[in-house]
């Protein structure tokens, strides 16, 4: 495939690729770097202050999620109508930011590929909806698919092999990597962890304050449940890879769980409640378990000793590599580049 230039549009709330949290710069970051080191001539549209061995562009000199001084909409504004305004200069556009930039491509003539990293609501599907004809939707699981709009392709979501290390031996605590949050099921894995008598550690953003102060943090007793904040890459490679288990208790439909590839990535193995994604993610019997509530995970905590950490890896890497996601991407891109030619 020819030489193209491409641009990446990264969310501007964390720095892409982020300290800590923040999935949708992680993944923007991830296709970015996978395309340069292809060949592609690659911008990313991301805040000042990431970092990247493409070309960067930015509007926004500071994250607003890092900064609350600054207006989130006017941050986001300035950041699409940049990316909108330069698209010209690229063959392919390739949006990680939500639905916001769809408005834009009825006036510009580049064509643009979007990555749906999930639905936040369904009240936002009538814009996807509205720009179905003049678009590409890639969805990052068959799962997360929605009847009323056209998709391109399915794309999983690629992660790091060098940010993962792979450990046999592991420790004896459970896992709750994500955001503190009623959906992600941090009181979940508290209960879980309780009935099976065993440590868990927290790790995350705290999105819901109320839910955290209320239900979370009565139950934080520093030596059975432990909350360790939000970690970075390398804090975050550890707790993954000395995990007995990552707990992934959700109560949603969710689009893709980048914290079970990355467990599963460090030989880790996954007890995850079965929706969305999850059978699509987690190798059932082979990487872990689908479960449907807590009595059944707890039940199910000792056979995690059977689970190969070795096979985890392998079915991680297959799967969820940046290598596989790249390949994914760069035929999207033939597929678009044909439509339009």
């Amino acid at each position: 495939m020819e030489k193209l230039k491409i641009a990446v549009l990264s969310p501007a709330c964390w720095r892409t690729p982020p300290r800590k949290y923040g999935p949708w710069e992680q993944v923007a970051s991830n296709i970015a770097e996978g395309l340069v080191e292809r060949g592609f001539d690659v911008t990313l549209f991301a805040t000042a202050d990431s970092l990247t061995k493409g070309k960067l562009e930015a509007v926004c000199k500071k994250p607003y999620g890092e900064h609350p001084e600054l207006d989130a909409k006017v941050c986001e504004s300035l950041h699409i109508a940049r990316f909108m305004e330069l698209s010209g200069r690229f063959d392919i556009l390739h949006n990680n930011y939500d639905f916001l930039p769809l408005t834009y491509t009825r006036l510009i003539k580049i064509p643009m590929v979007t990555t749906i990293h999930g639905f936040s609501s369904p009240k936002i599907i009538p814009v996807y909806q509205k720009y179905n004809d003049n678009n590409y939707y890639v969805s990052i699981s068959n799962s997360d698919r929605s009847p009323l709009l056209k998709y391109v392709a399915t794309v999983y979501n690629g992660i790091n092999l060098k940010d993962f290390t792979f450990r046999e031996k592991h420790g004896s605590y459970l896992l709750f990597f994500g955001r503190i949050h009623p959906e992600k099921g941090t009181l979940e894995a508290i209960r879980i962890a309780k009935q099976a008598k065993m440590k868990l550690i927290i790790s995350g953003l705290v999105q819901d304050e109320n839910y955290f102060n209320e239900k979370i943090k009565p139950l934080i007793d520093g030596e059975q449940i432990i909350y360790v904040g939000n970690s970075g890459p390398e804090k975050r490679d550890k707790l993954l890879g000395e995990a007995y288990a990552l707990l992934h208790p959700i109560s949603f439909e969710e689009p893709f769980g980048l914290s079970v590839a990355e467990a599963m990535m460090c030989g880790t193995p996954v007890i995850a409640f079965n929706r969305g994604s999850m059978p699509e993610v987690v190798n059932d019997k082979k990487t872990g378990f689908l479960v449907s509530n807590v009595e059944e995970a707890v039940e199910i905590i000792p056979e995690i000793k059977n689970i190969d950490r070795k096979y985890c890896r392998r079915w991680s890497y297959s799967r969820f590599s940046i290598d596989t996601m790249i390949d994914g991407y760069i035929e999207v891109y033939k597929k678009v580049l044909q439509l339009k030619s």
